[in-house]
Protein backbone atom coordinates (compact mmCIF):
# COMPACT_ATOMS: atom_id res chain seq x y z
CA UNK A 1 0.00 0.00 0.00
CA UNK A 2 2.75 2.22 0.99
CA UNK A 3 4.97 1.77 -2.40
CA UNK A 4 0.88 1.94 -4.51
CA UNK A 5 0.45 5.49 -2.80
CA UNK A 6 4.14 6.59 -3.34
CA UNK A 7 3.80 6.47 -7.06
CA UNK A 8 0.39 7.49 -6.87
CA UNK A 9 1.77 10.81 -5.28
CA UNK A 10 4.68 11.28 -7.98
CA UNK A 11 1.72 11.08 -10.62
CA UNK A 12 -0.53 13.83 -9.06
CA UNK A 13 1.95 16.48 -7.08
CA UNK A 14 5.25 18.38 -8.33
CA UNK A 15 7.76 19.44 -6.62
CA UNK A 16 9.36 18.68 -3.48
CA UNK A 17 6.40 16.46 -2.68
CA UNK A 18 7.25 14.42 -6.03
CA UNK A 19 10.79 14.30 -5.28
CA UNK A 20 10.34 13.02 -1.92
CA UNK A 21 7.92 10.22 -3.48
CA UNK A 22 10.36 9.32 -5.71
CA UNK A 23 12.76 8.81 -2.97
CA UNK A 24 9.90 6.39 -1.21
CA UNK A 25 9.50 4.55 -4.58
CA UNK A 26 13.02 3.98 -5.17
CA UNK A 27 13.66 2.89 -1.08
CA UNK A 28 10.79 0.76 -1.04
CA UNK A 29 11.92 -0.95 -4.21
CA UNK A 30 15.13 -1.77 -2.73
CA UNK A 31 13.52 -3.07 0.18
CA UNK A 32 10.99 -5.77 -1.57
CA UNK A 33 14.16 -7.05 -3.67
CA UNK A 34 16.03 -7.72 -0.67
CA UNK A 35 12.96 -9.34 1.05
CA UNK A 36 12.36 -11.77 -2.20
CA UNK A 37 15.89 -13.01 -1.72
CA UNK A 38 15.47 -13.54 2.13
CA UNK A 39 12.36 -15.57 0.86
CA UNK A 40 14.13 -17.12 -1.76
CA UNK A 41 16.83 -17.96 0.41
CA UNK A 42 14.37 -19.55 3.24
CA UNK A 43 12.87 -21.78 0.70
CA UNK A 44 15.99 -22.99 -0.70
CA UNK A 45 18.07 -24.34 2.22
CA UNK A 46 21.47 -23.80 2.24
CA UNK A 47 23.32 -27.55 1.24
CA UNK A 48 25.45 -28.62 4.69
CA UNK A 49 28.03 -30.28 2.16
CA UNK A 50 28.91 -26.61 0.77
CA UNK A 51 31.28 -25.37 3.72
CA UNK A 52 32.91 -29.12 3.57
CA UNK A 53 36.28 -29.24 2.37
CA UNK A 54 36.50 -30.43 -1.56
CA UNK A 55 38.36 -33.30 -3.20
CA UNK A 56 39.17 -32.37 -6.64
CA UNK A 57 40.08 -35.55 -9.07
CA UNK A 58 41.58 -34.42 -12.34
CA UNK A 59 42.16 -37.12 -14.86
CA UNK A 60 43.13 -36.82 -18.85
CA UNK A 61 40.92 -37.96 -21.08
CA UNK A 62 41.13 -38.22 -25.14
CA UNK A 63 44.14 -36.75 -26.49
CA UNK A 64 47.01 -38.47 -25.37
CA UNK A 65 49.74 -36.14 -24.35
CA UNK A 66 47.66 -33.00 -24.66
CA UNK A 67 44.97 -34.48 -23.03
CA UNK A 68 47.50 -34.87 -20.12
CA UNK A 69 48.89 -31.30 -20.64
CA UNK A 70 45.64 -29.68 -20.06
CA UNK A 71 45.09 -31.71 -17.31
CA UNK A 72 48.10 -30.20 -15.36
CA UNK A 73 46.25 -26.27 -16.56
CA UNK A 74 43.47 -27.38 -15.16
CA UNK A 75 45.22 -28.36 -12.07
CA UNK A 76 47.52 -24.76 -12.18
CA UNK A 77 43.79 -23.28 -12.76
CA UNK A 78 42.05 -24.45 -9.55
CA UNK A 79 45.45 -24.25 -7.51
CA UNK A 80 45.55 -20.22 -8.24
CA UNK A 81 42.03 -19.87 -7.78
CA UNK A 82 42.45 -21.56 -4.28
CA UNK A 83 45.29 -18.86 -3.44
CA UNK A 84 43.22 -15.97 -5.00
CA UNK A 85 40.26 -17.64 -2.21
CA UNK A 86 42.76 -17.76 0.64
CA UNK A 87 42.05 -21.80 0.35
CA UNK A 88 44.79 -24.84 1.22
CA UNK A 89 45.19 -27.62 -1.15
CA UNK A 90 47.15 -30.75 0.26
CA UNK A 91 47.87 -32.92 -2.61
CA UNK A 92 46.44 -36.66 -2.25
CA UNK A 93 48.14 -38.46 -5.32
CA UNK A 94 49.86 -37.05 -8.82
CA UNK A 95 50.37 -39.95 -11.53
CA UNK A 96 52.90 -37.75 -14.02
CA UNK A 97 53.04 -37.65 -18.13
CA UNK A 98 55.07 -35.95 -20.56
CA UNK A 99 56.05 -32.65 -20.78
CA UNK A 100 54.72 -31.93 -17.45
CA UNK A 101 51.69 -32.93 -18.04
CA UNK A 102 49.70 -34.93 -15.17
CA UNK A 103 47.42 -38.06 -16.41
CA UNK A 104 46.00 -38.00 -12.87
CA UNK A 105 46.11 -35.72 -10.13
CA UNK A 106 43.86 -35.68 -6.49
CA UNK A 107 43.37 -33.20 -4.19
CA UNK A 108 42.17 -31.84 -1.38
CA UNK A 109 40.86 -28.05 -1.17
CA UNK A 110 40.39 -26.57 2.84
CA UNK A 111 38.87 -23.61 3.19
CA UNK A 112 35.09 -21.28 3.40
CA UNK A 113 32.73 -22.59 0.90
CA UNK A 114 35.37 -24.91 -0.88
CA UNK A 115 33.10 -27.81 -2.03
CA UNK A 116 29.96 -25.01 -2.06
CA UNK A 117 32.28 -22.99 -4.59
CA UNK A 118 33.85 -25.62 -6.72
CA UNK A 119 31.10 -28.42 -6.84
CA UNK A 120 29.89 -27.08 -10.64
CA UNK A 121 33.27 -27.77 -11.93
CA UNK A 122 32.50 -31.90 -12.11
CA UNK A 123 32.20 -33.04 -15.69
CA UNK A 124 34.00 -32.93 -19.12
CA UNK A 125 36.05 -30.17 -20.09
CA UNK A 126 37.86 -29.78 -23.67
CA UNK A 127 40.09 -27.96 -24.92
CA UNK A 128 40.73 -26.75 -28.63
CA UNK A 129 44.27 -25.26 -29.12
CA UNK A 130 47.60 -26.29 -31.24
CA UNK A 131 49.20 -28.60 -29.30
CA UNK A 132 52.92 -27.98 -28.34
CA UNK A 133 53.43 -31.50 -29.35
CA UNK A 134 51.96 -30.59 -33.12
CA UNK A 135 54.31 -29.71 -35.74
CA UNK A 136 51.81 -28.59 -39.19
CA UNK A 137 49.86 -26.10 -36.53
CA UNK A 138 46.81 -27.78 -36.67
CA UNK A 139 44.23 -27.21 -33.96
CA UNK A 140 43.44 -30.45 -32.08
CA UNK A 141 40.28 -31.22 -29.24
CA UNK A 142 41.35 -32.63 -26.35
CA UNK A 143 39.51 -33.50 -22.57
CA UNK A 144 39.91 -33.82 -19.43
CA UNK A 145 37.61 -34.88 -17.13
CA UNK A 146 36.98 -33.06 -13.28
CA UNK A 147 35.12 -34.87 -10.26
CA UNK A 148 34.63 -32.69 -7.36
CA UNK A 149 33.62 -34.23 -3.68
CA UNK A 150 32.76 -33.23 -0.63
CA UNK A 151 35.14 -34.31 2.20
CA UNK A 152 33.73 -37.08 4.05
CA UNK A 153 33.65 -37.39 7.65
CA UNK A 154 34.08 -40.76 9.22
CA UNK A 155 30.24 -40.18 10.62
CA UNK A 156 29.19 -39.97 7.30
CA UNK A 157 30.29 -43.24 5.54
CA UNK A 158 30.58 -46.53 7.65
CA UNK A 159 33.25 -48.71 6.36
CA UNK A 160 33.66 -52.04 7.26
CA UNK A 161 37.44 -53.08 7.10
CA UNK A 162 37.07 -56.74 5.86
CA UNK A 163 35.24 -54.85 2.56
CA UNK A 164 38.73 -53.63 1.94
CA UNK A 165 42.09 -55.22 -0.26
CA UNK A 166 44.63 -53.09 0.65
CA UNK A 167 47.80 -53.27 -1.53
CA UNK A 168 51.43 -51.74 -1.27
CA UNK A 169 53.95 -51.70 -2.87
CA UNK A 170 57.32 -48.77 -4.38
CA UNK A 171 56.37 -45.61 -5.90
CA UNK A 172 56.41 -44.96 -9.29
CA UNK A 173 57.17 -41.72 -11.37
CA UNK A 174 56.83 -40.93 -15.26
CA UNK A 175 57.66 -43.94 -17.45
CA UNK A 176 57.04 -45.92 -14.81
CA UNK A 177 60.69 -45.66 -12.93
CA UNK A 178 60.71 -46.39 -8.99
CA UNK A 179 60.69 -43.36 -7.25
CA UNK A 180 61.46 -45.02 -3.71
CA UNK A 181 63.55 -48.32 -2.44
CA UNK A 182 60.51 -48.63 0.37
CA UNK A 183 56.56 -50.55 -0.21
CA UNK A 184 55.12 -46.82 0.86
CA UNK A 185 52.60 -46.57 -1.81
CA UNK A 186 49.04 -47.75 -1.34
CA UNK A 187 46.56 -48.89 -3.10
CA UNK A 188 42.91 -49.89 -1.33
CA UNK A 189 40.25 -51.63 -3.04
CA UNK A 190 36.54 -51.17 -2.18
CA UNK A 191 35.41 -54.52 -2.79
CA UNK A 192 31.67 -54.00 -2.77
CA UNK A 193 32.04 -51.39 -5.19
CA UNK A 194 35.08 -51.77 -6.69
CA UNK A 195 36.22 -48.30 -5.81
CA UNK A 196 39.91 -48.43 -5.99
CA UNK A 197 42.31 -45.40 -5.12
CA UNK A 198 45.84 -45.17 -5.18
CA UNK A 199 48.38 -42.96 -2.80
CA UNK A 200 51.92 -42.49 -3.90
CA UNK A 201 52.78 -38.88 -2.73
CA UNK A 202 53.47 -39.64 0.79
CA UNK A 203 57.39 -41.22 1.56
CA UNK A 204 55.44 -42.71 4.61
CA UNK A 205 52.79 -46.02 4.09
CA UNK A 206 50.75 -44.70 6.70
CA UNK A 207 50.30 -41.42 5.65
CA UNK A 208 49.20 -42.96 1.96
CA UNK A 209 46.90 -45.49 3.62
CA UNK A 210 45.31 -42.67 5.66
CA UNK A 211 44.81 -40.29 2.39
CA UNK A 212 43.97 -43.11 0.35
CA UNK A 213 41.09 -44.10 3.37
CA UNK A 214 40.35 -40.28 3.21
CA UNK A 215 39.70 -40.10 -0.55
CA UNK A 216 37.72 -43.27 -0.61
CA UNK A 217 35.38 -41.97 1.78
CA UNK A 218 34.62 -38.82 0.04
CA UNK A 219 33.92 -40.99 -3.11
CA UNK A 220 31.34 -43.51 -1.52
CA UNK A 221 29.96 -40.20 -0.02
CA UNK A 222 29.75 -38.63 -3.19
CA UNK A 223 28.29 -41.63 -4.60
CA UNK A 224 25.46 -41.35 -2.23
CA UNK A 225 24.89 -37.79 -2.92
CA UNK A 226 24.95 -38.48 -6.84
CA UNK A 227 22.20 -41.06 -6.28
CA UNK A 228 19.65 -38.17 -4.84
CA UNK A 229 20.94 -35.77 -7.12
CA UNK A 230 20.48 -38.15 -10.03
CA UNK A 231 17.08 -39.22 -9.36
CA UNK A 232 16.32 -35.93 -8.35
CA UNK A 233 17.63 -34.80 -11.94
CA UNK A 234 14.90 -37.17 -13.43
CA UNK A 235 12.57 -35.75 -11.59
CA UNK A 236 13.30 -32.62 -12.53
CA UNK A 237 15.14 -32.32 -15.76
CA UNK A 238 17.78 -30.42 -14.12
CA UNK A 239 20.54 -29.04 -16.46
CA UNK A 240 23.04 -27.38 -14.21
CA UNK A 241 22.87 -30.37 -10.74
CA UNK A 242 22.99 -33.25 -12.12
CA UNK A 243 26.22 -34.11 -10.70
CA UNK A 244 26.88 -36.46 -13.93
CA UNK A 245 30.53 -36.51 -14.77
CA UNK A 246 30.24 -37.35 -18.20
CA UNK A 247 28.60 -34.82 -19.33
CA UNK A 248 30.35 -32.13 -21.68
CA UNK A 249 30.04 -28.90 -19.43
CA UNK A 250 32.94 -26.53 -20.28
CA UNK A 251 34.78 -25.81 -23.77
CA UNK A 252 38.20 -23.89 -23.68
CA UNK A 253 38.99 -22.37 -27.25
CA UNK A 254 42.35 -21.15 -27.12
CA UNK A 255 42.28 -19.38 -30.94
CA UNK A 256 39.17 -17.70 -29.68
CA UNK A 257 40.63 -16.87 -26.65
CA UNK A 258 36.79 -18.03 -25.33
CA UNK A 259 35.30 -20.21 -22.39
CA UNK A 260 32.04 -21.24 -23.04
CA UNK A 261 29.82 -22.89 -20.17
CA UNK A 262 27.62 -25.43 -22.16
CA UNK A 263 24.61 -26.00 -19.07
CA UNK A 264 24.37 -22.13 -18.44
CA UNK A 265 25.23 -21.31 -22.07
CA UNK A 266 27.58 -18.37 -20.47
CA UNK A 267 30.48 -17.61 -23.03
CA UNK A 268 34.12 -15.16 -21.46
CA UNK A 269 36.39 -14.10 -23.76
CA UNK A 270 38.75 -14.03 -21.51
CA UNK A 271 40.59 -17.29 -21.26
CA UNK A 272 44.39 -16.55 -20.31
CA UNK A 273 42.53 -14.76 -16.84
CA UNK A 274 40.25 -17.79 -16.54
CA UNK A 275 43.08 -19.88 -16.77
CA UNK A 276 45.35 -17.81 -14.51
CA UNK A 277 42.19 -18.97 -11.92
CA UNK A 278 39.88 -16.02 -12.56
CA UNK A 279 37.00 -18.44 -11.45
CA UNK A 280 34.60 -15.95 -9.86
CA UNK A 281 32.00 -14.71 -12.73
CA UNK A 282 32.27 -18.16 -14.10
CA UNK A 283 31.49 -19.55 -10.39
CA UNK A 284 29.20 -17.54 -9.21
CA UNK A 285 26.78 -17.83 -12.73
CA UNK A 286 27.15 -21.59 -11.90
CA UNK A 287 25.80 -21.05 -8.47
CA UNK A 288 23.03 -18.65 -9.34
CA UNK A 289 21.76 -21.12 -11.70
CA UNK A 290 22.23 -23.74 -9.56
CA UNK A 291 20.33 -21.72 -6.83
CA UNK A 292 17.49 -21.26 -9.53
CA UNK A 293 16.95 -24.89 -10.18
CA UNK A 294 16.61 -25.81 -6.36
CA UNK A 295 14.15 -22.52 -5.97
CA UNK A 296 11.66 -24.68 -8.89
CA UNK A 297 12.27 -27.84 -7.63
CA UNK A 298 11.07 -26.86 -3.82
CA UNK A 299 8.35 -24.68 -4.92
CA UNK A 300 6.57 -27.18 -7.93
Amino acid sequence: HELDASKEMMRTESGDLADLAREDVTRLGIEIQALGTQLRTLLVPRDPLDDRPAVVEIRAGAGGDEAAIFAADLFRMYTRYADLCGWSIELASTSEGVLDGLKEVIFLVRGRDAYGRLRYESGVHRVQRVPVTESSGRIHTSAASVAVLPEAEEVDVDIDPGELKIDVFRSSGPGGQSVNTTDSAVRITHLPTGLVVTCQDEKSQHKNKAKALKVLRSRLLDRQVAEQEAKRARERRLQVGTGDRSAKIRTYNYPQSRVTDHRINLTLHRLEAIMNGDLDELVNELQSAGFEERLQVETT
